[in-house]
């Protein structure tokens, strides 16, 4: 018997807007946070290999940029024919297959998952230490009662309404991203240590080259990653054929413009000193000190930005995650039980629960586990350690990443199959073999010397692969929900079954 898109659950009405689908981009970007901590990747990755961009890392941030467009461009295909919560889950499902979807978006969801348990602990932790160690409050509670309380917050935020999340998001993005690009302005203002200069946008600012510059590409994706989450939200959203591409391109360009201004104005800040700014832990906040650009009040300021910018990635990867396992469960390729739907919020009110649980259970693990991975820091005398908190932050973070870029490559490849009869064939190969250039890339930029634990997280994303392959082999599920959609979709010129 043919089944019906009645016989499956529904989240909550179309009620969302274009703003609605933008914050949800760019909070799980989370520009700030990326800006403040991930750019040095860019610059030089010191851990691993040593090469990146250099001063010219302005250059490789638009290099990526363009990348990642590519990809986006495929998403907004699919976008404008495909309103489900699965996103790429479905567009891979629709390219690939059914067996190749499922394990898709069971590596995807796995690693929003793993990034949305990250969240507490570095939200945390930070907190914890501007609390207890820049502000002298000794009596505060440790890090893991901090992310605990995060994890509660989530909860309310995403069980009592869509909108609530978006909208909570996009004013912790502005307020955020706000301050930390009136920073790097001012800083512009003052030029920097010796002036502004066009040499940030010279290859041979680099030091090595376009090699170099290619090299600090494969890092500057992942700044990008999340930016095709707004498609999650494909069933919730008001006219999601035209809100969705619009909000994945606009996402990409505000965000691509404030990592350009970020990277400039820290380029010029260290005086285009490569090194101090790659080997800098922190060099927003280092260029927020005083006796550079800001003042210890100021600095303080940059901390709680990011806190606010963190928990906006927090709230942007939640969103996604549940969304991410309903449609799994709702296809019945996991427990169907996890499709549950609030009847008076018409939110995913068991995968909510699923997710709220891991985002409790990581920061205790952590404690109860010591940190977990070793706090040892690289090169530093012995007995110089880490935060408890920060080993396992990384290394979720890292997960995350590369299980996303991996399904990149996968959306690529079956977009090309599945798009090849409704869009431009020129510009459909021309994206998808971009797209699957610079998610090689960054898979290839995340393995390649890289140190341990972090050697680590490719193998337990092929177990993670491998665990999906033998559960699509046992449970086939039902008829994807999102055919019945697209079989739906306006116009009827949505990619068939």
């Amino acid at each position: 018997m043919e089944q019906k898109l009645a016989d499956y659950e529904e989240l909550g009405e179309k009620r969302l807007k274009l703003a609605d689908a933008v914050a949800q981009s760019v909070g799980f970007m989370g520009p700030v946070f990326s800006s403040a901590l991930i750019l040095p990747l860019i610059v030089a990755n010191l851990s691993s290999s040593g090469k990146g961009a250099g001063a010219a890392t302005p250059i490789a941030i638009i290099l990526a940029a363009v990348g990642v467009a590519a990809i986006g461009w495929m998403v907004a295909a699919y976008a404008r024919r495909i309103h489900a919560a699965g996103a790429l889950y479905d567009y891979v499902t629709h390219g690939l297959g059914e067996q190749a979807g499922f394990v898709a978006g069971w590596v995807y969801y796995w690693g929003t998952a793993a990034l949305t348990a990250a969240i507490p602990l570095g939200v945390g932790g930070i907190t914890y230490g501007l609390l207890h160690d820049d502000i002298g409050w000794k009596h505060t509670p440790p890090y893991w009662v901090w992310g605990i309380l995060w994890a509660i917050l989530l909860f309310g935020l995403l069980y009592f309404g869509v909108r609530i999340s978006t909208r909570v998001q996009l004013a912790l993005v502005l307020v955020s991203a706000t301050v930390f690009l009136g920073f790097f302005l001012y800083i512009i203002a003052k030029g920097g240590v010796h002036g502004n200069t066009i040499k940030p946008f010279e290859p041979s600012s680099s030091g090595t080259g376009w090699s170099g510059i290619f090299f600090g590409v494969l890092y500057g994706v992942l700044i990008f990653v999340g930016f095709e989450t707004a498609a999650n939200l494909g069933e919730e959203t008001a006219h999601p054929h035209r809100s969705i591409p619009r909000a994945i391109f606009l996402a990409i360009g505000i965000v691509g413009v404030l990592y350009l201004i970020a990277g400039y104005a820290q380029d010029i800040g260290f005086g285009l000193d490569a090194s101090k700014w790659a080997a800098s832990p922190a060099p927003v906040f280092e260029l927020g000190a005083k006796g550079a650009f800001g003042s210890l009040w100021f600095d303080r300021v940059l901390q709680i930005m990011v806190i606010l910018d963190m928990m906006a990635v927090g709230l942007g990867c939640g969103v996604c995650t549940t969304r991410g396992v309903f449609a799994l469960a709702r296809d019945r390729r996991i427990p169907g039980m996890l499709a549950t739907v609030s009847r008076r919020y018409g939110t995913p009110a068991a995968s909510i629960l699923f997710t709220t649980a891991l985002c409790v259970a990581v920061p205790i693990w952590v404690r109860l586990g010591h940190g977990v991975l070793s706090r040892q820091v690289p090169g530093a005398p012995a007995g110089t350690l880490f935060p408890e908190w920060f080993p396992l932050f990384v290394w979720f973070a890292g997960f995350g990443g590369f299980a996303l870029v991996t399904v990149y490559g996968a959306l690529a490849i079956g977009g090309m199959k599945g798009l090849w009869a409704y869009e431009n064939k020129v510009a459909l190969v021309v994206a998808g073999l971009v797209g699957l250039a610079i998610s090689v890339g960054a898979i290839w930029g995340s393995i390649y010397k890289v140190p341990s634990p972090a050697n680590k997280i490719w193998v337990v994303t092929l177990i993670v692969l491998a665990v999906g392959v033998l559960i699509s082999l046992v449970a086939r599920g039902r008829r994807p929900a999102s055919k019945v959609l697209a079989e739906l979709s306006v116009g009827g010129n949505g990619p068939q079954p």
